[in-house]
Protein backbone atom coordinates (compact mmCIF):
# COMPACT_ATOMS: atom_id res chain seq x y z
CA UNK A 1 0.00 0.00 0.00
CA UNK A 2 1.54 3.38 -1.13
CA UNK A 3 1.90 5.86 2.15
CA UNK A 4 1.13 9.14 0.88
CA UNK A 5 1.94 12.33 3.88
CA UNK A 6 -1.92 13.33 5.19
CA UNK A 7 -1.57 15.17 8.25
CA UNK A 8 -4.74 17.55 9.19
CA UNK A 9 -3.70 20.82 11.11
CA UNK A 10 -6.84 20.78 13.00
CA UNK A 11 -6.30 16.67 13.43
CA UNK A 12 -7.42 16.60 17.39
CA UNK A 13 -4.84 13.50 17.24
CA UNK A 14 -2.43 15.36 15.56
CA UNK A 15 0.81 14.67 18.25
CA UNK A 16 -0.28 11.55 17.98
CA UNK A 17 -0.20 11.05 14.49
CA UNK A 18 2.72 13.17 13.82
CA UNK A 19 5.01 9.97 14.03
CA UNK A 20 3.49 8.71 11.07
CA UNK A 21 3.97 8.88 7.62
CA UNK A 22 0.83 8.41 7.10
CA UNK A 23 -2.36 9.06 9.56
CA UNK A 24 -3.52 5.78 10.93
CA UNK A 25 -7.02 6.43 10.74
CA UNK A 26 -6.13 7.31 7.09
CA UNK A 27 -4.90 3.84 6.61
CA UNK A 28 -7.54 2.06 8.09
CA UNK A 29 -10.25 4.04 6.70
CA UNK A 30 -8.86 3.32 2.98
CA UNK A 31 -8.62 -0.71 3.46
CA UNK A 32 -12.02 -0.69 4.55
CA UNK A 33 -13.96 2.13 2.53
CA UNK A 34 -15.73 0.36 -0.06
CA UNK A 35 -19.14 -0.75 -0.05
CA UNK A 36 -18.92 -4.40 0.06
CA UNK A 37 -14.79 -4.72 1.72
CA UNK A 38 -16.49 -5.43 5.70
CA UNK A 39 -19.69 -7.18 4.56
CA UNK A 40 -16.46 -9.36 2.69
CA UNK A 41 -14.43 -9.38 5.33
CA UNK A 42 -17.44 -10.44 7.62
CA UNK A 43 -17.91 -13.66 5.59
CA UNK A 44 -14.95 -14.86 5.23
CA UNK A 45 -14.31 -14.65 9.04
CA UNK A 46 -16.13 -18.08 9.11
CA UNK A 47 -13.80 -19.55 6.77
CA UNK A 48 -12.68 -19.79 3.44
CA UNK A 49 -15.43 -19.22 0.45
CA UNK A 50 -15.75 -19.17 -2.96
CA UNK A 51 -16.67 -16.30 -5.68
CA UNK A 52 -20.27 -18.09 -6.14
CA UNK A 53 -20.52 -18.25 -2.55
CA UNK A 54 -19.92 -14.62 -2.12
CA UNK A 55 -22.11 -13.86 -4.63
CA UNK A 56 -25.08 -15.42 -3.01
CA UNK A 57 -24.39 -13.81 0.23
CA UNK A 58 -24.37 -10.52 -1.75
CA UNK A 59 -26.94 -10.36 -4.12
CA UNK A 60 -26.73 -6.75 -4.65
CA UNK A 61 -23.34 -6.35 -5.73
CA UNK A 62 -22.34 -6.95 -9.43
CA UNK A 63 -19.69 -9.50 -10.82
CA UNK A 64 -17.21 -6.20 -11.42
CA UNK A 65 -17.45 -4.74 -7.81
CA UNK A 66 -17.27 -7.45 -6.35
CA UNK A 67 -14.24 -8.60 -7.97
CA UNK A 68 -12.76 -5.70 -7.47
CA UNK A 69 -13.51 -5.26 -3.93
CA UNK A 70 -11.63 -8.50 -3.93
CA UNK A 71 -8.70 -7.59 -5.69
CA UNK A 72 -8.52 -4.38 -3.37
CA UNK A 73 -8.69 -6.57 -0.04
CA UNK A 74 -5.83 -8.95 -2.06
CA UNK A 75 -4.06 -6.28 -2.35
CA UNK A 76 -4.31 -4.86 1.19
CA UNK A 77 -3.00 -8.42 1.98
CA UNK A 78 -6.08 -8.45 4.17
CA UNK A 79 -7.74 -11.79 2.20
CA UNK A 80 -5.65 -14.54 0.39
CA UNK A 81 -7.12 -16.31 -3.16
CA UNK A 82 -5.90 -19.61 -3.13
CA UNK A 83 -6.41 -20.72 -6.71
CA UNK A 84 -6.24 -24.69 -7.08
CA UNK A 85 -4.97 -26.82 -10.49
CA UNK A 86 -8.72 -28.76 -11.01
CA UNK A 87 -10.39 -28.47 -14.14
CA UNK A 88 -12.76 -26.67 -13.53
CA UNK A 89 -11.32 -24.13 -11.78
CA UNK A 90 -11.47 -23.34 -8.45
CA UNK A 91 -11.00 -20.40 -6.20
CA UNK A 92 -11.08 -19.70 -2.68
CA UNK A 93 -10.60 -16.79 -0.82
CA UNK A 94 -9.91 -16.46 2.85
CA UNK A 95 -8.41 -14.17 5.31
CA UNK A 96 -5.19 -13.45 5.44
CA UNK A 97 -3.42 -13.35 9.23
CA UNK A 98 -3.45 -9.90 9.25
CA UNK A 99 -7.24 -9.82 7.72
CA UNK A 100 -8.11 -12.09 11.45
CA UNK A 101 -6.66 -9.50 12.89
CA UNK A 102 -9.66 -7.38 12.42
CA UNK A 103 -11.90 -9.82 13.69
CA UNK A 104 -12.37 -8.17 16.69
CA UNK A 105 -13.14 -5.26 14.88
CA UNK A 106 -15.83 -6.50 13.07
CA UNK A 107 -17.29 -8.41 16.11
CA UNK A 108 -17.30 -4.83 18.04
CA UNK A 109 -19.15 -3.23 14.43
CA UNK A 110 -21.79 -6.55 14.66
CA UNK A 111 -22.42 -5.80 18.55
CA UNK A 112 -22.62 -2.16 17.90
CA UNK A 113 -25.63 -2.77 15.10
CA UNK A 114 -27.25 -4.77 17.48
CA UNK A 115 -27.03 -1.94 19.98
CA UNK A 116 -28.10 0.48 17.76
CA UNK A 117 -30.96 -1.28 16.61
CA UNK A 118 -32.40 -1.49 19.82
CA UNK A 119 -31.85 1.75 21.15
CA UNK A 120 -33.76 2.97 17.35
CA UNK A 121 -36.52 0.24 17.80
CA UNK A 122 -37.18 2.04 21.42
CA UNK A 123 -37.66 5.14 20.43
Amino acid sequence: MAKTPLFHEECHMQTRCAKYETCPITTFHKIISGKWKILILWYLSNGALRFSDLRRKLPDVTQRMLTNQLRALEEDQLILRTVYPVVPPKVEYSLTDIGKQMLPLLESMYEYGIMYSNSIDKS
